[in-house]
């Protein structure tokens, strides 16, 4: 520590200023640098310069200006610790001490400055994956809904046709100008709904369709196929009629195999329970599974599933709920209306 008695004014002024200058050095780290080294030769400025020195490697990328500081660093240490002649062995550790005090202060803020950058990278891949998650959950919902459009056109087109058939009867047996002439015209918005419904249906394989959507889809009768081919112990209990409105049968198979898939992923060898019922006007339907009773395999997965079951669901005015159940198990709970009601949520 410098004695102030004994100081020269000029001593004074130069460790006045180099632990001044300190208050800048986030800001302006070389001429904080370049402001505490006078101080470093007369021997009081060895603090402040290590600070200045460890600043600059935190906030500049310029090597050769790093490189530049930490050998004036050592020059001016070196002069300091040094001194008046001394023997080899002191010589030696003097430059040591100079090298520990140039390099030392600069590793540490080159170090501070990587793990800050690297801080910001992981920042930034976080964001980047949320971001991708996000479009892959939009789009997984977008698919899910072009699907239950789909089906939805293919109930629809049936029961359209079904009246216009019916009204192209009346208008060929009505018995007077004005009944068939309501027929005609019932016949023809038939004719116009089901174009209506086609190119929509056209529209939504464009915007991201696949054949998936065009072949037979599955309903309740499906189910006892379904659970044989998982290769999971499954107790079947599922208690519902096969005139329920299609897309009502076909988000039960989905929802069926969505958690068959998942135990197979997450809980190989487990035990899985479904049964399903009429409560009300509400179809229930549950499927529980038991702990894992082999290796859990590490299969990738997106993890869209059970965001388009929910989908689908809220879709026909249902819920659907997850969770871990006690003893390591998980359960799936689905609820829909028995009646389809497109988008109104089952209190």
């Amino acid at each position: 520590m410098l004695d102030i008695a004994g100081a020269t004014a000029t001593e004074v002024t130069v460790s006045v200023v180099a632990a001044a200058a300190l208050v800048l050095r986030r800001r302006l780290p070389v001429l904080t640098f370049a402001l505490t080294m006078p101080a470093l030769f007369f021997g009081s400025g060895v603090v402040a310069a290590s600070v200045a020195l460890f600043t600059l490697g935190e906030r500049t990328d310029r090597r050769w200006l790093m490189l530049l500081a930490a050998a004036v660093q050592f020059v001016g240490f070196s002069g300091f610790v040094v001194g008046p002649p001394q023997q080899l062995d002191e010589i030696v550790v003097s430059v040591v001490y100079a090298l520990i005090f140039a390099l030392g202060p600069l590793a540490i803020g080159l170090l501070v400055r990587t793990r800050a950058d690297l801080v910001d990278r992981i920042a930034e891949l976080r964001a980047s994956r949320s971001e991708e998650r996000r479009q892959a959950a939009a789009v997984a919902l977008s698919r899910e809904r072009a699907l239950l459009a789909r089906e939805m056109h293919d109930v629809v087109s049936h029961q359209v046709t079904l009246i216009a058939v019916q009204a192209g009867g009346v208008q060929m047996a009505g018995r007077d100008e004005r009944e068939r002439a309501f027929a005609r015209t019932i016949r023809q918005l038939c004719v116009v709904t089901l174009q209506e419904l086609r190119e929509m249906v056209l529209v939504l394989r464009a915007s991201g369709g696949t054949d998936r959507e065009t072949a037979p889809q599955p309903v309740l009768a499906d189910l006892d196929r379904l659970v044989a081919a998982s290769g999971l112990e499954t107790e079947v209990a599922v208690d519902l009629p096969d005139t329920l409105p299609l897309p009502v049968q076909r988000a039960v198979y989905r929802f069926v195999q969505e958690g068959l898939t998942n135990v197979r992923k997450h809980a190989p060898g487990a035990r899985v329970r479904v049964s399903g019922r009429l409560h009300g006007d509400q179809v229930l339907v549950d499927l529980v599974n038991g702990p894992a009773q082999a290796e859990r395999l590490e299969l990738p997965g997106s993890g869209l599933g059970l965001i388009g079951l929910g989908e689908r669901a809220s879709l026909l005015g249902g819920h659907l709920d997850s969770g871990p159940q006690p003893g390591d198990g998980f359960a799936l709970h689905l609820r829909l209306p028995v009646e389809h009601r497109p988008g109104v949520p089952v209190p």
